[in-house]
């Protein structure tokens, strides 16, 4: 009898072993058909058919035609948003710049970050302008990431950092999605000192915001800038707002990026302080901040007037150069539902391209994310050497002259 309940005991043993190897080979399994059918699919691509722009990139990027592998363990919004900042730190090695203070008009500094592909690159060699995100500046991850890859196509980068970013601010004023005025006089400063240089523009972010409000505003119709690139831009951001606004994730996020904002007010010397500073520490949310200063330092009446006049799904339609777009239907900074793809497909000379993961400047791709050559760092290379070292810029025009 004892010899009978030992193997019945055996027995159960051994299948409650294998049935843990079976619910995990289920579970993987499960895993790998949701991946492979939910989640890796070509992206997105809005442009207006058969135009000149959609010719154009079908012709010269087929990486928007193929399926984009988001990391197989990190396929997750918040974490394909945060992890890059840890992977990309380490993978990506620090730029060897070459600073530049530029003194604005009304006494501000910032400072562009240089880098030259190459030792004896001429003047007028094709040139990169990038408007990083909110916080962001030449040192984060992705804008070096940018700046290894224009140094590998020969062109060259220059991060334009934000005021109070690496250096002390000169102003009480700081900076805002809706205003370009130190983003026209950098840009009036590139084209004196590399006269003859066809240029570029990046904006990631916030800084796409910028960037694209400079775009579709009346000055930005006489721009010197042949064509540009926006990346996780928050086209809608009322929208893009109330997603960080969701607890408890997307919050983090939120109160992360205030946090920062105030640190930047807080190194203020005091004669350049607001009347209400102390409030201003206080803040801990984004909106928060805007109400107390940001829409107060830029002449808004609140928050919302200040989101009214920075969102740009709005006027999209008033862009005249090609624009290649780079967003993710998952981004908790600009939920798809933001995204002007109806406008987009009406238009000849805008392509926005949705991936269905990503993140917020995130979309990593492979199983080990840690090269130089990742899909955001691949399309920004390809679609630059297409428009400014291909004749991609020439070809539209004398194309788009034609039409007229």
């Amino acid at each position: 009898m004892d010899c009978l309940m030992e193997w019945v005991e055996s027995l159960i043993h051994t299948l409650n072993s294998h049935s843990k190897w079976y619910i995990a080979s289920a579970i993987t399994s499960c895993y790998m058909l949701y991946y492979l059918f939910e989640v890796v699919k070509k992206p997105i691509l809005a442009t207006k058919p058969k135009g000149k722009f959609s010719e154009l990139i079908e012709k010269n990027m087929p990486i928007l035609k193929e399926n984009f592998w988001p990391t197989l363990w990190c396929i997750e919004p918040r974490a394909q948003t945060i992890i890059p900042l840890f992977v990309r730190k380490r993978s990506i090695p620090v730029v060897p710049y070459k600073r530049e203070i530029l003194t604005l008009k009304d006494g501000g500094e910032l400072c562009l970050d240089i880098l030259e592909p190459k030792e004896g690159l001429p003047s007028n060699a094709p040139t990169i302008i990038a408007i990083p995100g909110i916080t962001g500046s030449s040192r984060t991850d992705y804008s070096r990431g940018l700046a290894w890859t224009a140094q590998s196509l020969g062109i060259r980068f220059i991060a334009f950092n934000q005021r109070g970013s690496g250096i002390p601010l000169k102003t009480a004023r700081t900076y805002c999605a809706c205003n370009y005025e130190d983003f026209m006089e950098v840009l009036d400063h590139v084209k004196t000192k590399y006269e003859g240089s066809l240029l570029g523009a990046v904006g990631i972010s916030m800084g796409g915001l910028i960037l694209g409000n400079y775009l579709s505003s009346p000055e930005g119709a006489k721009t010197p800038i042949s064509c540009a690139m926006l990346i996780s831009v928050p086209w809608n951001v009322h929208i893009g707002m109330k997603s960080l606004e969701t607890p408890p994730l997307n919050t983090v996020f939120n109160r992360r990026i205030a946090t920062r904002l105030c640190g930047i007010i807080k190194k203020m010397d005091p004669p350049l302080r607001p009347d209400n500073y102390d409030d201003i520490l206080k803040c801990e949310t984004i909106r928060d901040l805007d109400n107390n200063y940001t829409a107060r330092a830029f002449g808004y009446k609140d928050a919302n007037d200040y989101y009214d006049h920075a969102t740009i799904h709005d006027k999209i339609h008033k862009v005249t150069l090609p624009v290649l777009c780079l967003n993710s239907a998952d981004d908790p900074f600009q939920p798809v539902e933001g995204i002007p793809l109806d406008v987009a497909n009406k238009m000849d000379n805008i392509c926005i391209a949705v991936t269905s993961r990503g993140g917020h400047i995130g979309f990593m791709e492979g199983i080990c994310p840690t090269n130089k050559e990742q899909y955001m760092f691949r399309i920004f290379y390809k679609y630059f050497k297409t428009m400014l070292l291909e004749d991609g810029v020439n070809n539209f025009k004398k194309e788009d002259d034609v039409s007229i």
